[in-house]
Formats: C-alpha cells, structure tokens, sequence
C-alpha cells in the first residue's frame, strides 16, 4: 500500500449551534487542511499519482471554502452543521468526485481548526 499527502490550507468563518457558547458566535479560523490518498499500485513512472494533480484537485475544492462564511454553502445549508468533522467529510467527497483514477482512493481527511485540534474523515 502506498500513501501521498498533501497539505495546504484555507480561512473561512462559521457558527455552530448546540455545541457550547463559544462556537456558537460566528467566528472564523485559519483550517490546516492534510488530504492522504492511498493504492496498491504505482504507474510507470513509479508514482501512485502525480503530486501536481492531487495539488490541481485539492486547490479547486479549497477554492469553494476559503474566505467564505461556511454556512452559506449548500452542502451545509441542508442542516449540515459546518464542523471540522463535516468539513472533512465535505472535502474528500468532492475530491472524491474529482480524481478520475480507479488505482487511487481517497484514504482520509483531516480538518485542523487549530494547530492542536483537528477532525479526520475516513470515507
């Protein structure tokens, strides 16, 4: 098995409700983002993936999340809380749609709110 990883990161501002006093104020943070993707096989060159068309596909989905107010987004305007759990589970299905190689998958998400805090989606 072979994994990639790929870091970046975006602002954005949202409001929870039902999880304490605190986040329930409309507040902001800088997310540290980590997309791991994951197979069994490398391609001819040696590489499970060319790290640019991870970067490509994790800067399109980054795009539709940095400096908005995230409760606004459709996918979160269902009722779907805008969480770091939430937000990871947001990231990978659209990165899921994104990566069109059937030897690669989509390992795990995970949405760091703070540097010592963070949510991983496992799809």
């Amino acid at each position: 098995m072979y994994e990639l990883k790929v870091e970046t990161d975006f602002a954005a501002a949202h409001q929870l409700t039902m999880v304490g006093e605190k986040c329930e104020n409309l507040h902001g943070h800088n997310w540290k983002v980590e997309v791991i993707v994951a197979g069994e096989t490398l391609d001819e060159g040696g590489v499970l993936m060319d790290f640019g068309i991870i970067k490509k596909h994790v800067r399109a989905v980054m795009e539709t999340l940095d400096h908005k107010f995230l409760n606004e987004l459709e996918f979160f305007g269902n009722g779907t809380p805008p969480s770091s759990e939430n937000i990871a589970t947001y990231i990978a299905r659209a990165l899921i749609d994104k990566i069109d190689n059937p030897a690669v998958r989509i390992s795990r998400v995970s949405a760091w709110e703070s540097k010592n805090a963070c949510a991983t989606y496992i799809p």
